[in-house]
């Protein structure tokens, strides 16, 4: 026998040469880059989409705090102005000192009223 029966082991003249990896994949630091990738890709998605409804979160929670604790304070001292102009003002007359402190509010409410501003002018 000859050495055709040496098998595929050794290349032969005619036959295809062994091909070496080529492309993004050729280095053996094609994991690193790989990674890196996807850190990447994470980063901007956070960046663009996470951070921002982590924001509006935020605000809405810390708008709702406010806002509940806005409330409870306003109750509050109207509660206490009421039962202070009760105790020493009026002589434990509670409609004087409701008509009091409903003027007041109604004053503030109109205040607010005329400095509103209007939504425009479009007649229906």
């Amino acid at each position: 026998m000859s050495d055709a029966s040496a098998g595929p082991s050794t290349p032969s003249a005619g036959g295809p040469a062994p091909q070496t990896p080529t492309g993004p994949f050729a280095s053996a630091e094609w994991p690193a880059r790989a990674a890196d990738l996807v850190e990447d890709v994470v980063s901007a998605v956070h960046d663009r989409v996470i951070r921002p409804l982590v924001v509006a979160g935020r605000a809405l929670v810390f708008g709702l705090l406010v806002g509940t604790m806005a409330l409870v304070v306003g109750v509050s001292v109207a509660v206490a102005v009421v039962r202070l102009l009760d105790t020493y003002a009026f002589g434990h007359r509670v409609w004087a000192s409701d008509l009091v402190a409903g003027g007041a509010l109604t004053l503030v409410g109109l205040l607010a009223w005329s400095r509103r501003k209007s939504r425009g002018t479009e007649e229906r």
